[in-house]
This record gives C-alpha cells, sequence and structure tokens, in this order.
C-alpha cells in the first residue's frame, strides 16, 4: 500500500524486476521512442535519453498541460461529529509527452503499456486528506504512437470538511478535494480538470447534490480542486430529535390543565423534565459543535428545557403556597364550642375559612394566568424558531492558515 500522506507513489529506485517488466513489455523488439531506440535494460548505467524520460517533458516556454478528469463513484461515511467524509476516486491523466512517440509506419502498434516507475507522472498530494488508499499499487500508463499518456488512478480516501451545520438537519455543505503537485512548479505544470458524477446508489443519509472542478489561480504549485456539494436528507433526525422535543412540550402543557391541588400534577411535571433533561444529554452528544455557526437545534433545545423548567418551578410554587396555607389554618386556634357560639348568635363570620378561600382562589388565578401566558409563550417560541430557521444566515470565522495578517497561503 502506498504512504498515507494523501500523495501518490514517488519513482522509487529502478529494480532489475522492473527492468525485466520493460523488456517483457517490448518482447524483446527495438522501439525507438524519440530519436533512440529503448537501450537494454540489464545495464545500470542507463543513457541519458531513458534518464530524461521520467523527468518532466519540455513544453517550450508554457507548462505542460496535464487534462485530469475526476469520476467520483461514492460518497459515504460523512460523519459530521468528526468533521470527516469518505470518497472513492477514479482518476485519469492525459497529456502529451513526445519523448515517447514512435513512427507507427514503422512499428504499426496502435498503444503500449508502460509502469509508472519507466516515465514521467505527476505526484499528486490531497491537502484535505486524513489518509489516502490507492487501489492499484502499479498502475500502467498508456502511451498512443504521438506520445500521448493516458494514466488511471483509483483511490478510497478521508477527508476534513467544514460542514456548514447553522441549518441543521437540513444542512448543506461544500467539501473540497484539493489535489496538489508538490514535485513541479506552477510554471513547468498546469492542470485542467474536469468531473463526472457516476454516483448510483442514494441510500445515504447525505447525497451529492453537485460536483464540479476550479482550478485556483496564481498558486505557487501547480494544484486542481474537486467539490462535492452534500445535503443532508434529515428524515432520521427529524424523527430522533425533533418528534421527540415536541411531544414533550406538548404533553407538558397538557398537564397545565390538571387542576392545581391534585399531587399527581407535580409528580407528573417532575417525570417530564427529568425525561428532557436524559433526553437533552443525549441530545448534546449527538448533535456537532463548533468554533462557529452553531446548529440552531442546540439552542432550540436548550430553550425547550428552560420552557419545562419553568412550568415546573411554576407548579411546584403554587402547590406549596397552598401546602402552606392549609398548614396555617390546621394549626391555627381551635373554634369556639358550638353552645358558646350560638350563645353569642350567628353574626361573626369565619375569618380563616374565608383567608383559606381567598389564598386557593389567588392561587388558581395565577395557575390560569400562568398556563395562558405559557402557552402563548411555546407558539410563539415556534413561529420564531420557524422564522430564524428560514431567514437567519451565518458565516464561518476564516480559517487560520486563511486569516490576515499573520496567516494566509502563498501566492505568486
Amino acid at each position: 500500500m502506498w504512504p498515507s500522506s494523501g500523495s501518490a507513489p514517488p519513482p522509487g529506485p529502478r529494480s532489475r524486476g522492473g527492468t525485466l517488466e520493460h523488456r517483457q513489455l517490448v518482447g524483446g523488439e527495438t522501439l525507438g521512442f524519440g530519436p533512440q531506440a529503448w537501450p537494454s535494460y540489464f545495464d545500470l548505467n542507463w543513457p541519458q535519453e531513458v534518464q530524461e524520460t521520467i523527468q518532466i517533458p519540455n513544453n517550450g516556454s508554457a507548462p505542460l498541460l496535464v487534462d485530469v478528469r475526476v469520476f467520483v463513484s461514492n460518497v459515504f461515511n460523512v460523519d459530521i461529529l468528526r468533521y470527516t467524509v469518505s470518497s472513492m476516486l477514479l482518476l485519469r491523466l492525459s497529456w502529451l509527452d513526445t519523448r515517447l512517440a514512435w513512427n507507427a509506419s514503422v512499428r504499426p502498434r496502435r498503444a503500449i503499456t508502460l509502469p509508472w516507475d519507466s516515465l514521467w507522472t505527476p505526484g499528486l498530494t490531497i491537502q484535505e486528506a486524513l489518509w489516502v488508499d490507492w487501489q492499484d499499487q502499479s498502475p500502467r500508463a498508456r502511451v498512443d504512437p504521438d506520445g500521448h499518456v493516458d494514466l488511471y488512478l483509483t483511490l478510497t480516501t478521508e477527508t476534513n470538511c467544514d460542514f456548514e451545520l447553522l441549518h441543521f438537519p437540513r444542512d448543506q455543505s461544500d467539501c473540497n478535494l484539493s489535489f496538489y503537485a508538490l514535485g513541479n512548479t506552477a510554471l513547468e505544470l498546469e492542470f485542467r480538470a474536469h468531473a463526472v458524477n457516476e454516483i448510483v446508489s442514494v441510500k445515504r443519509e447525505y447525497v451529492v447534490r453537485d460536483l464540479k472542478t476550479q482550478v485556483p489561480p496564481q498558486q505557487l504549485v501547480p494544484c486542481f480542486q474537486v467539490t462535492l456539494r452534500l445535503q443532508n436528507t434529515a428524515l432520521k433526525a427529524i424523527i430522533a430529535l425533533l418528534v421527540p422535543g415536541e411531544a414533550l412540550l406538548l404533553a407538558d402543557m397538557c398537564g397545565g390543565l390538571l387542576p392545581l391541588q391534585a399531587t399527581e400534577r407535580i409528580a407528573y411535571k417532575v417525570t417530564l423534565l427529568l425525561g428532557y433533561l436524559v433526553f437533552h444529554s443525549s441530545l448534546v452528544q449527538a448533535l456537532p459543535s463548533s468554533s462557529s455557526c452553531n446548529p440552531l437545534l442546540i439552542y432550540y433545545f436548550t430553550v425547550l428545557l428552560l420552557l419545562l423548567f419553568a412550568s415546573t418551578m411554576e407548579t411546584v410554587l403554587l402547590a406549596a403556597l397552598l401546602a402552606r396555607g392549609d398548614l396555617r389554618a390546621k394549626s391555627g386556634p381551635s373554634p369556639t364550642p358550638r353552645a358558646e357560639q350560638h350563645g353569642h348568635g350567628d353574626s361573626e363570620p369565619n375569618p380563616e375559612g374565608g383567608v383559606k378561600g381567598s389564598r386557593r382562589s389567588q392561587a388558581e388565578a395565577a395557575d390560569h394566568v400562568f398556563f395562558l401566558v405559557y402557552v402563548v409563550g411555546v407558539v410563539c417560541s415556534q413561529f420564531f424558531f420557524i422564522g430564524l430557521w428560514m431567514w437567519a444566515t451565518c458565516k464561518s470565522d476564516p480559517a487560520p492558515g486563511k486569516a490576515v495578517p499573520h496567516g494566509g497561503q502563498p501566492r505568486l
């Protein structure tokens, strides 16, 4: 397997095994590449003409143009918690090397194949790659009589991606794969890139909505960039996150219809709050976090937690006020005996009963007012969040390598 640094394998030392492969390739014939014929490969002192074939072809004053076609066959393992995405690619690199041309009328061969280390090939490095698995460890280049070279490289890679998760789970992000040829300069080599979407499977949480390539201008080394636009289908997150949260909120509002003096109301509210705390703790682990532009769902579920907490505290406080009033009524002075009360007449009212009824009516009135305010607040918060979801935007902070004046990529 090739090194996992994200680069194609550099040309290694030439061995006798490799030279035997060349000899078998030409079948013992002498194919003229350019003005000279391929020499005997059993000789370790190679002629200058062969040594030059592993150097970049000279295109005069213009850089060598390499046409790159990127075939994306699969995108999988989109991990928003680690900010990584895995993909499978096929690269077709084409360029012209007149040193490998031969006279087709003399040697009537349509094309030949050569090992990758027997001629010059651009060494590619993926800037965002955590690891790269090059499928073919010994790729072979196809050479036409006019010196046109085609090289196919297949790879699987895992790369970093700066997901834009403000609108998670309806997020859409652009993931870049930047290919650099670090062994050459921009004056020697130039890429012309095209991308082809060959993804046939749609059984994914994230789907590729767009695919494009570009060649960044004014770079010190030649490079091209492939951009994958990924969109979240959101069904899993809606079922697992939004539906339980809304159900708990609706159940809490229904709990406000229970009588205040009912002991089951406090148990009902506390049970809902504890259940939501467990749900919220697992939710925090499931949602990604970022230094900027965190998902709006984090703030939404935090507001729901505060609403449930306020509703539970209101029930506890009013129930405690009623219970304290009942205890004071029971611990007060004993009522006047019936005979003595009959002797004095029935004109004096019972003040304790009036105070107890007044406190109960005040608590129930306060509970009714809070319930109406709570329902209005919940409904308004839902509409506010919907509007925020539709129109809110956020611009992520620039990466440290692109921030000025202390950072920024070197340019010409």
